[in-house]
């Protein structure tokens, strides 16, 4: 079954041999019919309406600012552009009547695939620079360069380079007959559940960090597991890989500094969920990647 995951099918090409050409970079970025995603506090500039879309502006909006490279489609350069410095810069750049910065889980679900992923590449990618300006090695000031996909330390007895991180979580619906295993965070509204998750530590591999994640929060043990998709997840710089697991024991010692709730599902009563919240259940949304594993499992 092909999973709907919102932030994935980009459709830009990242031309990674091109972001180290400097001049290559500039000529481009100075072409009037190049393309710039204005992003603020970490929300890309939409038309909304019926049917949003991203709003793009014009290169004249750079001016001098850090630019990021996103990438290339049919032979036009788009970039992106972090203006959270400024006030507001809707009323600023006089976009009061055509876009607005609406939240980006709130409008990705609306977006076209492919936008949707390219709002979440620009947001990744300029939520790194903004926490990378010194160097970690050395804590000296950091520039960019790479067309925005690297970031160099100035200090000449330095020089670290440092590049866009991702970090990995598991995300595990785990199974068990008819059953499946629905865990809800503290501070979540009752009846809200969602499938398992964890980072992945250093030095692990996915199905150890599933193992681990499911024993340490649930109790339970599990095997057989099975990867079936992944998601960006800029919030801010996570990459969620899905996967399914079979549990060979079924007692639950929920771990309640991370947990607040942890129970066995129906699979007649997540399906009824699926439809409208009930009484014991309510599951995500179709933009997280929870709900599309969980409806690959009904499925």
């Amino acid at each position: 079954m092909e999973l709907d995951i919102v932030f994935s099918g980009g459709r830009l090409d990242r031309v990674d041999a091109r972001r180290r050409d400097r001049d290559w970079v500039q000529s481009r970025l100075a072409e009037d019919r190049s393309r710039v995603l204005p992003v603020y506090r970490g929300n890309v500039l939409v038309r909304e309406g019926d049917e949003p879309r991203l709003a793009w502006a014009t290169n004249a909006l750079c001016d001098g600012r850090e630019t990021v490279l996103l990438g290339v489609a049919e032979d036009v350069a788009h970039f992106a552009i972090d203006l959270s410095d400024q006030p507001d810069p809707i009323e600023e750049q006089g976009w009061t009547d055509v876009a607005a910065f609406p939240e980006l889980r709130a409008i990705a679900g609306r977006l076209p695939p492919g936008e949707a992923a390219t709002a979440a590449q620009a947001r990744h990618v300029l939520d790194w620079h903004s926490r990378h300006r010194f160097c970690p090695g050395c804590g000296g000031g950091t520039s960019m360069e790479q067309a925005g996909w690297m970031r160099r330390c100035k200090e000449s007895d330095c020089g670290a380079e440092h590049f866009p991180r991702t970090d990995p979580v598991v995300i595990m619906l785990v199974q068990h007959g008819d059953r499946c295993l629905l865990g809800r965070q503290h501070g979540w509204p009752v009846p809200f559940h969602s499938a398992l998750a964890g980072f992945v530590e250093a030095g692990e591999t996915l199905e150890e960090a599933v193992h681990r994640e499911v024993l340490e929060e649930a109790g339970v043990h599990v095997e057989n597991v099975r990867y079936l998709a992944s998601q960006p997840w800029p919030f801010p710089a996570s990459l969620m890989m899905g996967c399914v697991a079979d549990a060979t024991t079924t007692e639950i010692a929920i771990d309640d500094s991370e947990l607040e709730a942890v129970d066995w599902f129906e699979r007649s009563e997540v399906e009824a969920a699926l439809r409208a919240p009930t009484a014991r259940l309510a599951l995500p949304p179709p933009l997280a990647i929870a709900h599309q594993l969980i409806r690959a499992w009904i499925g």
